[in-house]
């Protein structure tokens, strides 16, 4: 049986007229030690089902089962680091960590959670940094904390909504490197949400794009055939991450295209002469002044010669 099932699963906002359908037709299946990239446009619906995945919302129809139970509530064998760190602001990074893990093992010895805690900050190189508070660190920084806090929690699954997504360029490159290290040594199951195509075929074992919304739903799997550990700086040149990130893009495209509809409307232009503002033509009060065509008449006006 899969780690994470998702089946017939849909979700919408609102009532009557204002109703809006999100996600619809929803079907997932993850392995575990899997690393699955979900893309998709900006308002697609990926954070709400990452928020579905994660139990903090539940879907209006359909089911999502983990490890063979239902989903109904968030939990600590789902790890979830969000695009905004998350951070309380008046504890350190070793405090943050040590927060959670006092609430999702209040059993271990005051040893075994310093040693777990010291650990997963060594693992995100914070080190140096333990005793720091938030306002201190960078985003990169700040980021890294929220990954090792998670980690902490020895989830079953690991879910990353766009956690790259407010770094800047370098950062997120190095970030991104740190990531894709630590999951592929603790052969983690991880989730994660981008819309970064690059990004997804770097990290993931495939990439399933999402449709635009509304009514957004899942596109085919498409498996990442790269063999790892994958380079950074010479992926760009390997032919098969080029075929997968055009598959990619290409069926991202085409489902958008198939939401377009052609309309024709009945326009009424304003019965309006604009003013003639030829700065050539002067003096001033010269110039036409801005009317209404239905102010226009012709008339025809004798005149007599002498």
């Amino acid at each position: 049986m899969s780690l994470l099932v998702v089946n017939n699963v849909c979700k919408g906002f609102g009532s009557g007229k204002g109703r809006v359908e999100i996600l619809e037709d929803i079907n997932l299946e993850i392995e575990a030690g899997e690393f699955v990239a979900i893309i998709g446009y900006s308002g697609a619906g990926k954070t709400t089902l990452m928020s579905l995945l994660a139990g903090l919302t539940t879907p209006d129809s359909g089911t999502v089962k983990l490890n063979g139970k239902d989903v109904d509530g968030p939990g600590p064998d789902r790890g979830i680091v969000f695009q905004n760190y998350s951070l309380l602001p008046w504890l350190t990074v070793y405090e943050n960590i040590a927060l959670a893990v006092d609430q999702v093992f209040p059993q271990w010895t005051a040893e075994r959670c310093r040693s777990h805690i010291e650990k997963n900050i060594a693992m995100v190189n914070l080190t140096p940094a333990a005793k720091k508070l938030p306002s201190e660190l960078s985003g990169g920084m700040r980021q890294r904390v929220s990954v090792a806090r998670a980690l902490a929690l020895q989830p079953a699954i690991l879910l990353l909504d766009e956690p790259l997504s407010a770094l800047d360029a370098l950062t997120r490159a190095n970030l991104r490197d740190e990531i894709n290290r630590i999951c592929q040594e603790d052969k983690k199951t991880v989730v994660l949400i981008t819309n970064d195509p690059d990004e997804a075929i770097l990290l993931a074992d495939r990439v399933i794009p999402l449709t635009a919304g509304p009514r957004a739903t899942l596109g085919p799997s498409i498996p990442v055939t790269i063999p790892r550990p994958r380079a950074r700086t010479a992926i760009n040149q390997n032919y098969d991450f080029k075929q997968t990130r055009n598959e990619v893009i290409d069926y991202l495209l085409k489902a958008t295209d198939k939401r377009k509809v052609a309309m024709s409307m009945k326009l009424v232009l304003p019965d309006l002469i604009p003013e003639d503002l030829d700065k050539r033509r002067m003096p001033f009060e010269n110039r036409r002044r801005p009317r209404r065509r239905s102010e226009e008449k012709r008339e025809t006006v004798e005149v007599t010669r002498e």
